[in-house]
């Protein structure tokens, strides 16, 4: 008999939570990371930031832009590091198509939500998303502690 590895998380490397926060998202699309060998070893120990990456759609290609992989202490010293180097996403030429389309009004950019594991694979959530003004980042906080409070008063009353 084999013995499988537990699964000791769910996949997910990093999250971009300022995004939801600062951007109405609205399609999402999955793409593929060409990255190096140090970055894949980086990532496995989790040392990325995500927080203001975005995507720059140029010439028919994608690139992810402002992401930081720290390098490991033990990266190879003949090897450059560039921790903050672009990286080229990997998507299907109707989805750039998708892509190109709607950044080209007014408003949208994409940005990137997500880094996880599928597979052996790390792949990158991208979205299309349209910036918020203060009134929308309000109101969601609003709502999302009127949320919190109806939870509470559910729990206390099913008690």
């Amino acid at each position: 008999m084999s013995k499988k590895k537990p699964a000791t998380n769910s996949g997910t490397i990093a999250l971009n939570k300022k995004a939801k926060h600062d951007y109405h998202l609205t399609e999402k699309f999955e793409a593929g990371l060409a990255l190096r060998g140090w970055e894949v070893k980086s990532l496995r120990q989790g040392k990325v930031q995500i927080t203001d990456t975005y995507v720059l759609l140029k010439d028919g290609e994608a690139f992810l832009l402002g992401g930081n992989i720290t390098p490991l202490l033990s990266a190879s010293s003949h090897v450059v590091t560039d921790p903050s180097r672009t990286r080229k996403l990997l998507l299907h030429a109707k989805e750039l198509r998708t892509l190109e389309e709607a950044t080209q009004q007014k408003g949208y950019t994409c940005v990137c939500t997500a880094l996880y594991w599928k597979k052996h694979l790390i792949k990158a959530e991208i979205a299309l998303a349209k910036g918020k003004k203060d009134h929308d980042k309000r109101e969601t906080e609003k709502n999302r502690d009127w949320d919190r409070q109806k939870q509470r008063v559910l729990r206390q009353h099913n008690s």
